[in-house]
């Protein structure tokens, strides 16, 4: 499974990306990211349960914080790994004084360009 943040059609409310940012466990996981890793790794890195790791990594992934790609491995054991979907984001206050959520992505490599396109060429045929 590929979940992509940009390429997702859904943008979190900024709701929940204060309660993923509020959650001490996910920070440590931003915190730990310098490349992508996979669950493993960061089970080792942060220090959490692997069982706690999983349910805050689909937190980070759903809020569209992380995203998610497969690691495809010859020995047909597949992973997958994660990375930060984001530079910076921003939270403002709306004129009917609400709170609405800004996300800068990181710019997209002419690799993933191309993968974006082919993807939306198939689910035009």
């Amino acid at each position: 499974m590929v979940r992509d943040p940009i390429a997702s059609e859904s943008t979190p409310s900024a709701e929940e990306i204060c309660s993923a940012l509020d959650d001490p466990d996910c920070r440590e996981i931003i915190r730990n990211l310098e490349e992508p890793m996979t669950a493993s790794e960061l089970t080792k890195r942060c220090e959490i349960p692997q069982s706690t790791l999983y349910r805050k990594l689909e937190v980070l992934t759903d809020s569209t914080l992380l995203e998610e790609s497969t690691e495809i491995r010859q020995d047909g054991h597949h992973a997958s790994k994660y990375a930060i979907a984001f530079d910076e984001i921003t939270i403002t206050l709306d004129e009917d004084r609400s709170l609405a959520v800004q996300i800068e992505r990181p710019a997209r490599t002419a690799d993933e360009r191309l993968a974006e396109l082919w993807s939306e060429v198939r689910k035009e045929t």
